[in-house]
């Protein structure tokens, strides 16, 4: 009996320590904090980009990294590397982001939307080297797969952004 008492508390306070480092992961996320750079451009019109994201915890760091990955295509674009050549963002208007704060709340939730879009290349392992010691926390590399054509033509048809033929973005 003893030992499920134990078992419980065990449970519960790694429960509230993970709810505090996924609040803390989510409050990051709200400001946004990560740099994206292309490695490898598909054929499907997908692009791989390495997701550096801030955190303490591995596990939130990958999560994490989806969504500034699927962000940093829309809102930011990317520097390439090897053969893989920069991209601007492809929401080009100003403001956007504050403009439709309602719909990107909602695309960006925990498993939203923005999952269809999105992917981790590797088997969520993080080479040794994508690993920094920042302070009190990590900043982690992490590749990841995102469908840039489906992206864009999902938020025309949505109405987020413009298609070329209709004007600015």
């Amino acid at each position: 009996m003893k030992n499920q008492v134990i078992f419980i508390c065990f449970l519960l306070l790694s429960g509230t320590l993970f709810g505090q480092a996924r609040k803390k992961a989510d409050e990051d996320t709200e400001n946004w904090r990560y740099e994206i750079e292309g490695q490898a451009e598909g054929k499907d019109g997908s692009y791989v980009v390495k997701v550096w994201s801030y955190s303490k915890k591995k596990d939130v760091a990958i999560e994490q990294a989806k969504k500034n990955a699927v962000h940093g295509i829309i809102f930011q674009g990317f520097t390439g590397a090897g053969k893989v050549s920069s991209q601007p963002p492809i929401a080009r208007t100003p403001g956007l982001e504050i403009e439709k704060a309602d719909f990107f709340k909602t695309f960006f939730a925990d498993n939203g939307p923005y999952m269809k879009y999105v992917s981790v290349t590797n088997d969520g392992s993080i080479d040794p080297n994508d690993r920094l010691k920042v302070g009190k926390e990590y900043k982690i590399g992490v590749l990841v797969s995102v469908k840039k054509d489906l992206l864009k033509k999902d938020l025309q048809a949505q109405g987020i952004i413009k298609a070329m033929g209709a004007g600015l973005d």
